[in-house]
């Protein structure tokens, strides 16, 4: 499962071993929320950019096409054609966005599709179910995620349930793992700590989720609308009473920044739609910050996005004409522009590997940091 190579401080260099491959960490998991990457980068291209796992995202693939397809087909990997680890998510945050249409029982939830509208119910059976079509190397547990400003009468009965979803989750993936017919029979289970900005809570939770042994744990509920010191307190707080021989998964985080300072503080695993969202908009990330191509400054820089980079649009193409396809309108834009973007965050998990296995992190992030702050000396 999970091989601890060496520590930096509290920082991890690991090495998850799954049925699909054997996964570095840290890791930055490119999602690719219905099965493909926003952006038209395919599955070819994420193996070019140094992609080790794409994440799929279960209540959007339940409602298209239909995890029943997705079964027929062969299961995700197939289905995608993508042969290394894939991350499903349970559909527990799209409960959590979908908020002005859900109801919370201990059941599961009910909440209407964002698509046609129709009623669907899902719990902790239902999630494990959808992604064990899916046939994903990790599916991560079912729970509910609370608001970063709900109070503690309401936090502390949400992560009690949320546990009680987790060894429902737990009960049905191993019976679905031993179902004859099941696509991926060696599915592993993430369980997922909440709790607000609540040390205690978080704490407590992490104590009793820890207790079930499990492949590896999840902090959800962070990036949601706390501050960012808000967050890091809470990461400090939670990993030392989460295991240390599992990986730590950090959901939906993050800026390059936020990376940095979680790694330092014991994460191992993380995601964020930042990187082709901003991508999509013409923003492009660099060691020496984030820079808006659509900017009229950029308009004859012949120039890579960054140079010295090695990804495919930096090594073929110009800012100039990457910012002439995006005002254009024209989807090679996108694609250079997510392509470099992925590629950046990929790179830096490498670079992240490297520093903590020669015992420099803390040096490391400082200069890293520095470089985003100072902005592109021209």
């Amino acid at each position: 499962m999970y091989k601890l190579i060496c520590r930096d401080g509290n920082a991890k260099r690991g090495e998850f071993h799954t049925v699909h491959g054997v996964i570095q960490t840290p890791v930055f998991m490119n999602v690719g929320t219905v099965g493909a990457i926003k952006g038209a980068v395919s599955t070819m291209d994420l193996k070019e950019i140094g992609t080790q796992v794409e994440l799929s995202n279960t209540y959007h693939l339940h409602v298209r096409p239909g995890d029943e397809i997705v079964k027929k087909m062969g299961g995700l990997h197939k289905f995608m054609n993508w042969d290394r680890p894939i991350l499903t998510d349970s559909g527990g945050f799209q409960v959590f966005s979908l908020a002005g249409l859900r109801k919370i029982k201990e059941e599961g939830v009910y909440f209407n599709s964002h698509i046609d509208g129709r009623r669907i119910f899902m719990g902790p059976e239902e999630s494990m179910q959808i992604q064990s079509n899916l046939g994903s190397t990790i599916a991560m547990a079912f729970d509910e995620c609370p608001s970063s400003v709900a109070e503690r009468a309401y936090i502390q009965p949400s992560v009690d349930r949320t546990t009680r979803w987790l060894m429902r989750c737990k009960a049905k993936l191993d019976e679905l793992n031993r179902t004859e017919g099941t696509v991926n029979p060696d599915q592993m289970l993430f369980g997922i700590n909440q709790g607000g900005i609540f040390e205690d809570i978080r704490i407590e939770h992490a104590k009793r989720i820890s207790e079930l042994d499990l492949p590896g744990y999840a902090i959800g509920g962070l990036a949601v609308g706390e501050s960012h010191e808000d967050m890091y307190r809470i990461i400090e707080a939670v990993t030392p009473y989460l295991p240390l021989e599992k990986p730590v998964y950090l959901m939906g985080v993050g800026t390059p920044a936020n990376i940095l300072e979680a790694v330092e503080r014991g994460v191992d695993f993380f995601d964020c739609v930042y990187p082709a969202r901003n991508g999509r908009h013409g923003h492009a990330y660099t060691s020496f910050g984030k820079i808006n191509l659509l900017n009229a400054k950029y308009e004859t820089d012949p120039r890579p996005i960054e140079p010295g980079c090695n990804c495919p649009a930096c090594r073929n193409y110009t800012r100039a004409y990457i910012r002439h396809l995006l005002k254009a309108g024209e989807m090679l834009g996108l694609r250079l522009m997510v392509t470099h973007n992925l590629y950046f965050y990929n790179h830096l998990m490498e670079e992240i590997r490297t520093a903590i296995e020669e015992q420099r992190y803390s040096s490391f992030k400082k200069e890293k940091l520095a470089g985003f702050e100072a902005g592109e000396q021209d």
